[in-house]
């Protein structure tokens, strides 16, 4: 396997903190996004879509998407398990991904991709340009900050995400924190406890330095 992969934008970094955790060291390709080397001809032959990160399996295909290779790796790897170990765990922490991904990690794009001065005219990602909205920035950061809201409540009475294991969740949350309030600096509202008590928790285990 090899993993083409960029440090520091978050979407490698979910699946980089997923190998961690499940120990394992694959090859790495670094594509250097900041020099614009994913809109090269020949990164396009890899990922049409230009993105990172792209997983390319031993029999030479590639997936692009961080829940299709996630689920690749924990089928092909399934201890420990990131995705739970009954079909219950699996549903829980399932319907947990798609909220984070859709309320939490899509609202930060939405804010820091319609604001960022250098992703002017690059308001989604892929290889055709989109104009900014500046509407749409004032409306990804309040929906962040809901968000922060909901996974404080969520996690009132337990320890992680999606119950009391550490899991894929946990992964997306954290990067999706780091994301809102590093990189579109978006401040976390004051009083979340439990998002913070948990954030740091998180943050301490060796894997989130991946």
């Amino acid at each position: 396997m090899k993993l083409y992969d960029c440090p520091g934008p978050p979407s490698p970094r979910r699946v980089r903190i997923f190998l961690a955790e499940k120990g394992l060291d694959i090859e790495k390709v670094i594509v250097n996004i900041r020099e614009g080397e994913q809109f090269n001809d020949e990164f396009r032959e890899i990922n049409p879509n230009c993105t990172v990160p792209v997983l390319e399996l031993d029999d030479g295909s590639r997936i692009s998407s961080i829940d299709a290779i996630n689920r690749y790796l924990e089928e092909k790897f399934p201890e420990p398990p990131l995705f739970g170990s009954s079909p219950e765990e699996r549903a829980h922490i399932n319907d947990c991904c798609h909220y984070i991904n859709v309320n939490g990690f899509m609202a930060v794009a939405e804010a820091l991709r319609n604001s960022a001065p250098r992703l002017a005219h690059r308001a989604i990602t892929g290889p055709r340009n989109v104009e900014q909205i500046a509407e749409l920035a004032e409306r990804g950061r309040q929906r962040v900050v809901y968000f922060f809201e909901d996974m404080n409540k969520q996690l009132e009475n337990q320890e992680f995400m999606a119950g009391n294991s550490y899991s894929v969740a946990d992964i997306g949350a954290l990067v999706v924190v780091d994301f809102a309030t590093k990189m579109a600096k978006i401040e976390m509202p004051e009083g979340l406890d439990n998002l913070n008590r948990w954030h740091a928790a998180i943050s301490a285990r060796p894997s989130a330095d991946a």
